[in-house]
């Protein structure tokens, strides 16, 4: 068979497979294995059963038990490039299941949707890697190379114990390049995110009755004095670097059609949230401690190291403030014009009518891990309709045309003469 024609056949199969499709992403979402508490086991499990067919080599590998993750591998006809598709198997939790209007576990079927926790976020976006695995596996023959799936816990806390810990133990789970489908849409292939800076702020204080305001020290002021200067952060002036600043314009219309508009310019700056704010015991009482989490997210172009600098000047200094910062990663970038982003924007161009655009992202994922390690990544999932909240769910058609670009892109990709 001519490889035009295997692409053919290829093509036709993942266009016949959406009950097949439909039923993995099913599974997946009715195995809970909500984050806190991460544990993968179960889901685990069925990934790995799913993946257990002819040419593909599966291991469940326990890091910090109860988190559980998988790795596979497919070899093709010859030598050649390693491709990996990643994917996390934790989700967001529940919540109050009385707010949902279907079964959280349930893997409802209903007007073209697919409902469930970790429907979007990122079950079906694993469910569209383990069927090109799949497809890719039966048609070996036609394509060099590698396949490694890469499905792993702790990713909702953006832990070391799942993709890190693969990475650290597994020198096959690297590649020459990476595609996760968590969360997006197939209309945007993503190729680099915001960096992070998770912050815990604490202010000390003096407790006394309220009337008697001159014998007592307010935490909470202190706090959100100090809280007022690290908002001001997000009004750094950011030096984007050209290829994103023009990747960010070429995309704008489309990516915030989908995205929300504000989203260009969320890209480009500095920004600040504050979770969570907690102090005092009564109304008539000064409080002596309160604290706050912040979730700083960092455009291209600033490093982590300059707004470390910035906090340490902001709150190194002032009386009874304390600071502890819990979580970092810069932000990272792989080359918007990659062999692979070519793949799949003409696999997109072919499942949905109208060729992907190509932009940056503002939340994070795990394939920041694969770029610390120098390894082209690219997001290409599902929107995320309700993720994190009640009634998540994925539209059935995207999850199609998500499967379809995973498969189409991983065998152009994986070329027999691109080595």
């Amino acid at each position: 068979m001519s490889r035009d024609a295997a692409r053919s056949e290829l093509a036709d199969r993942v266009r016949g497979s959406r009950e097949q499709l439909v039923d993995i992403t099913s599974q997946l979402v009715r195995t809970a294995s909500e984050n806190p508490p991460g544990d993968t086991q179960a889901v685990a499990a069925v990934a790995a059963r799913l993946l257990s067919v002819a040419n593909v080599d599966v291991e469940v590998v326990a890091s910090a038990p109860p988190i559980v993750n998988v790795i596979a591998r497919i070899r093709g006809a010859t030598p050649g490039r390693r491709l990996v598709y990643n994917g996390h198997l934790d989700t967001y939790p529940i919540g109050d299941a009385s707010q949902w209007s279907v079964d959280p576990l349930g893997a409802l079927v209903k007007d073209g949707r697919l409902y469930g926790r970790g429907a979007a976020d990122m079950k079906g976006g694993i469910a569209c890697s383990i069927l090109a695995a799949r497809l890719l596996a039966q048609m070996r023959e036609a394509w060099a190379g590698e396949v490694v799936l890469t499905l792993a816990g702790d990713e909702e806390s953006m832990g070391p114990h799942g993709t890190q810990f693969l990475l650290e133990q597994f020198p096959h789970a690297a590649g020459d390049a990476m595609i996760t489908g968590d969360a997006g849409s197939p209309d945007v292939v993503r190729f680099g995110e915001k960096g992070m800076i998770w912050l815990d702020v604490t202010a000390r204080g003096k407790a006394a009755h309220g009337a008697h305001a001159h014998l007592g020290l307010n935490a909470i002021e202190r706090l959100m004095s100090a809280l007022v200067e690290v908002f001001a952060l997000r009004d750094l002036p950011v030096p984007l670097p050209a290829e994103v600043d023009r990747a960010i314009d070429a995309a704008s219309a489309v990516s915030e059609a989908i995205s929300g508009t504000g989203e260009s310019e969320t890209l480009r700056r500095v920004t600040v949230n504050c979770g969570i704010f907690q102090g005092g015991i009564l109304r008539n009482i000064t409080p002596a401690t309160a604290s706050a989490t912040l979730d700083i997210r960092l455009p291209a172009g600033i490093a982590a190291a300059q707004i470390e600098a910035r906090l340490a000047d902001i709150l190194g200094h002032r009386a009874g403030i304390e600071y502890r910062i819990v979580r970092r990663f810069e932000p990272l970038w792989s080359d918007p014009n990659h062999g692979i982003v070519a793949c799949l924007t003409r696999a997109g161009q072919e499942a949905r009518g109208r060729r992907p655009v190509v932009n940056y992202r503002v939340g994070g994922s795990d394939a920041r891990l694969y770029r610390m390690r120098n390894v082209p990544s690219y997001v290409c999932g599902l929107t995320p309709f309700n993720m994190g909240g009640a009634d998540e769910y994925v539209d059935l058609d995207e999850l199609c045309a998500v499967a379809y670009m995973h498969t189409l892109a991983g065998f152009d990709y994986l070329d027999r003469v691109a080595r």
